[in-house]
């Protein structure tokens, strides 16, 4: 995301990161890596941590764009998104029309990035969350902000713009559970990854967010999380 600020083009950003995601996969299958690419070129580096799952563990990627989301889906790699709804969905559908099942697989998982906190009343949680939201975008887009670089696309530079985007899911269990039935419908994920502290929110409303999250949210969802979309 701040490749701009190390010199690094866009299209050789992602060139870097597949070969240097090449490395890793391949580092966890042997006990010594060699690898000369055009970015990396190492000799002989011993490896002398494995994973447990085999070959390795569940990969993700951070997905915007539509060729991105079709890469992952014909490596059957699990996506995370940010942005809208509607933007969010353009990329599971074409994740779903590119992936190809495999025996004994299921589909990858589709996920989306929310923001949540969750308190007694929804005028409770915005009051929480809208002094918080803005020292995370501050510190969230520090590197840019130090070259005058353009921010990350797709993270509202607002509260009010990220709730309006539906990137902060604020308010009752009942007002958030709601809106996260809207969201997975609408932008096609089967999953909800969520970010529960940032900026200067206080631990206890975390927590609090936490709580609500495991004995409200998730129950509700659990048994259909496959069927949304």
């Amino acid at each position: 995301m701040n490749f701009r600020f190390f010199g690094v083009s866009p299209a050789e950003a992602r060139d870097r990161y597949n070969e240097a995601a090449e490395i890793v996969i391949k580092a966890m299958e042997i006990d010594a890596l060699t690898y000369r690419g055009r970015y990396f070129s190492l000799a002989d580096v011993p490896i002398t941590l494995s994973p447990i799952q085999k070959p390795c563990p569940p990969l993700w990627y951070e997905t915007t764009k539509l060729e991105t989301a079709r890469s992952a889906a014909e490596n059957s790699i699990n996506i995370a998104c940010v942005g809208k709804g509607n933007a969010i969905r353009e990329n599971t559908d074409t994740y779903r029309a590119h992936w190809i099942a495999r025996p004994a697989q299921s589909m990858p998982l589709l996920g989306m990035v929310r923001i949540v906190v969750i308190a007694e009343s929804d005028v409770k949680a915005r009051a929480l969350a809208a002094p918080a939201y803005p020292r995370w975008f501050e510190t969230f887009t520090f590197l840019s902000r130090t070259r005058s670089l353009p921010n990350p696309p797709n993270v509202p530079e607002s509260f009010e713009q990220a709730l309006d985007d539906g990137f902060c899911v604020v308010g009752s269990p009942s007002t958030v559970r709601e809106a996260f039935k809207s969201q997975v419908i609408e932008a096609g994920v089967t999953y909800v990854m969520c970010q529960l502290a940032f900026g200067d929110l206080p631990l206890a409303i975390s927590l609090q967010t936490n709580s609500a999250m495991r004995s409200i949210i998730i129950p509700d969802f659990a048994p259909n999380a496959q069927d949304f979309g």
